[in-house]
């Protein structure tokens, strides 16, 4: 087997969540390249559609499965999906999540359950139930569960609070996770720097805002989609066969935020 090859998922199925966009997007579709066939799921069903029709666009099939993936049941329901389409699972990947910044005294504890359920208890609904679907499949196959965390789940920014704590507590799911599926299942995520995405769309129309985030990023550019997907690809690939618990830092080498929300000190 060539190193390349090591990078191939032929005929493999995986679960997308939040793929209607940005980085589940590109995603999905780097998984087809691979040779992967997709489950991709998001609220957005339009959004899906080209997702599903890039995938199909590279020989792979694609199922399409708009819902509400802050509802548990939904997203647990993807791996059952998976398999009765496909007859196997191979990948998931935990992409759906995110949180507004907010200040200290404005982060009620409902908004920091909220920010844990959408993060931390998604990943967790379909990776039980997509356990004992992904044991069915070959005995050669790689079972792999990628986390998509953020680096502010490993350091600090005024403004963080429940985001930040929430993809901290996604990645050390990841890490616990791995030792409870060893080694059968490797589990893995990654630590996503800014990438321009739907999220970041206000930046690139402020060009100080972009001046800024680029001047504090050492590699000098906000990521792209693609960046993060390649690492998926590596961690659910043969190539990525001696990695579980681990995360990877794909951030541009950045170490802490590099945008100031602007925030201001408490005062007494």
């Amino acid at each position: 087997m060539s190193i390349l090859d090591r990078f191939t998922l032929t005929d493999h199925v995986a679960v997308v969540t939040g793929a209607g966009r940005g980085i589940g997007a590109a995603t999905a579709v780097a998984l087809a390249e691979a040779g992967a066939d997709v489950v991709v799921s998001s609220r957005t069903e339009s959004q899906l559609e080209q997702v599903a029709e890039q995938v199909r666009a590279r020989g792979r099939r694609a199922h399409v499965v708009a819902a509400d993936l802050s509802d548990l049941d939904a997203v647990a329901g993807l791996a059952a999906a998976a398999y009765d389409v496909f007859g196997r699972l191979d990948t998931v990947v935990n992409n759906v999540g995110g949180t507004i910044p907010n200040a200290f005294l404005d982060t009620d504890v409902a908004y920091l359950e909220e920010a844990f359920h959408f993060n931390v208890s998604t990943a967790h609904a379909l990776s039980v139930a997509a356990v004992p679907l992904m044991l069915k499949g070959p005995d050669d196959a790689q079972r792999s569960i990628v986390n998509i965390s953020s680096m502010m789940g490993r350091a600090s920014g005024r403004g963080y609070l429940a985001y930040g704590t929430a993809k901290a507590a996604l990645a050390h799911w990841a890490r616990l996770a791995a030792r409870d599926l060893a080694p059968l299942i490797r589990v893995n995520g990654i630590y996503v720097g800014s990438v321009m995405t739907s999220a970041l769309e206000f930046v690139a129309g402020v060009p100080e805002m972009k001046e800024q985030m680029e001047r504090k990023t050492p590699l000098g550019r906000i990521g792209e989609a693609e960046d993060v997907a390649a690492a998926v690809v590596y961690l659910s690939s043969r190539a990525g066969q001696f990695v579980t618990g681990k995360m990877l830092e794909v951030d541009g080498g950045i170490q802490e935020p590099n945008l100031d929300l602007n925030l201001p000190d408490l005062t007494s």
